[in-house]
């Protein structure tokens, strides 16, 4: 039989009573429904920022911590149409898990050169410290996963993010761009999008990338995108087993680049390192959409090992 599901949505309006809220949510189990992040910038006043909270209902997680993931949509997305497919594609991944669907601002990420200029690692961190507030949360087991536009945002999150609460970041058709690392060191997005400061990212991070080898629109050997417009061009992106590298260096493997997948499961050749803390996921003769392409186990592995 397949779960089961209690939709209450509401809206919330985060910081509108941040104190009761806090003293509150502590005994108070995180439901269903439409929450709102205020925020302010060049492009906007007081915009209430939504994101759909999914809780399952299930009598066996009713009780009991849940784990959270943040699922953040692709260029053009929206929060509602990005939960409606994760769920339908990941029935069980979404009965043991809290889902989050953030929205972006103007269906973007601020990631080089988009439309959106939010403070969008604010917008993300805000929702992780309000949700870990509540009852029924495991405020030290978050993972951020992220498709396209929005895996370059959990690149970016994963680089700059100090907050204990996230454990793991799963990207989706995105590598490392050439402005989150230089060649040299990972650098933050910075205020003006400049990519100047350099940042070492928060150690005991676990990650997984996914990328399809057959993708037109981020190379999977790296190089200038034909089509994602960036300062003076193209945006050019690190190869993608390379960016899993660069990531498993910088949590502490001191060995060579591997060469050859660890292990096959149909078309998906596995790349793991630091006993499967960073692994690679290479979609063979997958495109852009090499995430759907992942089996649910896959992603349950990686994300229920302690």
């Amino acid at each position: 039989m397949k779960p089961i599901y209690l939709f209450a949505f509401f809206t919330s309006v985060i910081g509108f009573d941040r104190a009761i809220a806090q003293q509150t949510a502590k005994s108070t189990p995180l439901t269903s429904g439409e929450y709102h992040v205020t925020q302010s910038w060049s492009q906007e006043a007081n915009l209430k920022r939504p994101y759909l909270v999914r809780v399952p209902t299930e009598p066996s997680t009713s009780s009991e911590k849940l784990p959270v993931l943040i699922f953040l949509h692709g260029n053009g997305g929206n929060a509602r149409n990005a939960m409606n497919g994760f769920v339908r594609g990941h029935a069980r991944l979404a009965s043991r898990f809290i889902t989050v669907f953030p929205e972006g601002y103007l269906r973007s990420w601020n990631i080089v050169s988009e439309r959106s200029k939010a403070d969008d690692l604010n917008f993300i961190e805000t929702i992780v410290r309000e949700i870990s507030r509540f009852s029924n949360v495991r405020s030290d087991d978050f993972t951020i996963m992220g498709s396209s536009n929005g895996a370059a945002l959990t690149n970016q999150i994963a680089i700059e993010s100090d907050l204990p609460n996230i454990r793991n970041y799963i990207t989706g058709v995105s590598p490392l761009n050439v402005w989150q690392y230089d060649g040299r060191a990972f650098k933050a997005k910075g205020q003006d999008n400049a990519y100047r400061k350099v940042r070492k990212p928060a150690p005991n991070k676990r990650l997984l990338n996914i990328s399809g080898t057959r993708d037109r629109l981020v190379p999977y050997g790296g190089g200038p995108s034909p089509a994602i417009p960036a300062k003076g061009g193209k945006l050019g992106f690190i190869a993608a087993e390379t960016s899993t590298f660069l990531w498993a260096k910088e949590m502490g493997y001191r060995g060579r680049q591997l060469e050859r997948p660890t292990r096959r499961v149909g078309n998906v050749e596995i790349f793991e390192y630091l006993n499967g803390d960073v692994i690679h996921c290479k979609v063979v003769n997958a495109g852009h959409g090499a995430i759907h392409e992942i089996r649910e186990e896959i992603l349950l592995d990686f994300l229920n090992k302690r």
